[in-house]
């Protein structure tokens, strides 16, 4: 049986991504350590990253092998950048 696809709302992602672009800016501004702040920053950046994905590149309705296609290279990337940061890193 086929899911019905329901298209999202686009005006409230949208206003989701100007949010979250708004906490990051002002995240940069506080009086918090630079490490807590990049880390904040890549939180938003990455939540960004998933409401454009599933959102408007519609991936909340395709099937699970999309999902594997696009985890399996991130996972390679992982371990190929904790295998390789020795190097990098005492170099």
């Amino acid at each position: 049986m086929a899911r019905e696809r329901v298209h999202p709302n686009y005006v409230a992602v949208w206003l989701w991504l100007v949010g979250l672009l708004i906490a990051s800016v002002v995240i940069s501004y506080l009086p918090i350590s630079r490490g807590v702040a990049v880390f904040l920053i890549f939180v938003a950046a990455f939540v960004k990253a998933v409401l454009v994905a599933l959102n408007y590149m519609h991936l909340r309705f395709e099937r699970p092998l999309i999902y594997a296609m696009a985890v399996i290279p991130l996972a390679i990337f992982f371990v190929l950048w904790i295998v390789l940061y020795p190097d990098i890193a005492l170099r």
